[in-house]
């Protein structure tokens, strides 16, 4: 493989590396920010050992986000030189606002979170949480817009061989990343209430503090289905971005070959490898897609064989990966679903397989983001900048491939350790299950 295409791989492994953490740390940062308000509102004691036990999945999960996000960034001047000269005026920007910003503002208050327990009041410690989530969720939109701008490029002039930004307030209200950022935060909310569910469904099954995590449960469920709903919404208006700025991608997502009008959304339906739609469609929703792309069922797309093939995305991965994701999408809905009208109940531990499949469920909204990323940065292609700078002129022109290789063979045994240290931690502590004794932190937070 020639250097273009491993720096691509050493990204993505990267990248997506990163991103199983990326998820869990939005949607955990808000929910234990919830948790303790419940708390100090009040004052049930339940609430606060939910915090403190949901919040160190959160603290082992937030460290290890930040380890394996710092080494990204190293790689735009390392591997993407190029990129980083072309469009490093832009790009740069937003990224040195997240680390002066977002990143400086969580992690000074996830400080004063995590000592503060015994030394400040409740309703001080209870600011330094929300402020902790708050600015990891504000971390998370200035990354997506960047990535947004790669994805629809906003506010910028060609200057001197360049590209040079002339309108940051464009960039900052790109609408193709605040609707990728609503997505994206959704999804957050609902892998974080799913990983809550699943062990709780297991301490359940096991019957560990039962009322303890029937609580954690029922909760957890209301917010999953709530949030799996709006990923479903803003996965709708999202597409319909795509359909206008990117319709080679949008015709990837679902193999459109030949241009046509009055388009229906095939259920069934496989890719030709030969870029030919002779395979078998059924379950055929009549103008569906032509709506989703366009808001009119009479709307035209354009097929794949109308661009050049070295335009084209690699539209099998594409394809699979999209329509794997929706699908997985609609399970989480059902299921959290079903766990919201199950948890109710007063029977509710007696239903012993569905708290299994729960336990088993965990991966679900994990595996379903991955995709989500695959189809955004894979259907862009060839672009790494769409219709500004191709991938191939992107890459760094005095690295080799032997260098590249050694590099990613060092990424994968490092970060195959700190993935193993990750899972081993956050599953130790999920099974202990939560502290039985926190009357000294009430006793020290009730003088405040």
């Amino acid at each position: 493989m020639n250097v273009v295409t491993l720096s691509q791989l050493q990204f993505a492994a990267t990248g997506m590396f990163h991103w199983i953490f990326v998820p869990l740390t939005l949607g955990l940062s808000i929910m234990t920010a919830w948790m303790e308000t419940k708390y100090v509102t009040t004052g049930d004691e339940t609430w606060l050992r939910m915090t403190k036990f949901w919040g160190k999945l959160f603290l082992i999960n937030f460290a290890l986000g930040v380890v394996t996000g710092i080494t990204m960034e190293f790689q735009f001047g390392l591997n993407w030189s190029e990129y980083s000269r072309y469009v490093g005026d832009i790009f740069g920007a937003p990224l040195a606002i997240e680390a002066t910003l977002a990143f400086f503002l969580e992690s000074v208050f996830i400080g004063v979170w995590i000592f503060g327990w015994n030394k400040i009041s409740k309703k001080t410690h209870l600011v330094a949480i929300w402020l902790t989530a708050v600015a990891t969720n504000v971390s998370a939109l200035i990354i997506l817009l960047a990535n947004a701008w790669m994805q629809k490029p906003v506010g910028y002039v060609i200057r001197n061989g360049r590209a040079e930004m002339n309108d940051f307030l464009a960039l900052l209200t790109n609408d193709y990343g605040l609707i990728k950022f609503v997505h994206t935060l959704m999804s957050g909310y609902a892998l974080a209430a799913f990983v809550i569910m699943g062990v709780s469904a297991w301490h359940l099954l096991k019957d560990n503090e039962t009322d303890f995590f029937k609580r954690s449960f029922k909760m957890a469920a209301t917010w999953a289905f709530v949030a799996s709903i709006l990923v479903a919404l803003t996965g709708d208006f999202h597409a319909a971005e795509i359909a206008e700025h990117q319709p080679e991608k949008f015709a990837a997502m679902e193999s459109i070959w030949e241009t046509k009008k009055n388009v229906g959304m095939s259920m069934l339906v496989f890719p030709d490898a030969k870029n030919e739609r002779n395979a078998i469609e059924s379950l055929t929703i009549p103008s569906l897609l032509s709506y989703m792309a366009f808001r009119e069922t009479e709307g035209e797309i354009r097929g794949l064989k109308d661009y050049p093939k070295e335009m084209r995305p690699p539209v099998t991965p594409v394809f699979l990966s999209f329509r794997l994701m929706v699908g997985l999408g609609f399970f989480m809905i059902f299921s959290s679903l079903v766990g919201l009208v199950l948890s109710r109940k007063d029977n509710f531990t007696d239903n012993r397989l569905f708290l299994t499949i729960m336990v088993f469920a965990i991966p679900a909204p994990y595996l379903a983001q991955q995709l989500g990323w695959l189809v955004a940065e894979l259907g862009r292609q060839p672009w790494i900048v769409y219709g500004v700078l191709k991938t191939a002129d992107a890459v760094s022109k005095s690295i080799t491939s032997t260098q590249v290789i050694l590099s990613l063979l060092g990424f994968t045994v490092l970060y195959g350790m700190l993935g193993a240290i990750d899972i081993f931690l956050l599953v130790k502590y999920a099974k202990k299950g939560p502290d039985t004794d926190v009357s000294s932190i009430i006793q020290v937070q009730g003088r405040g």
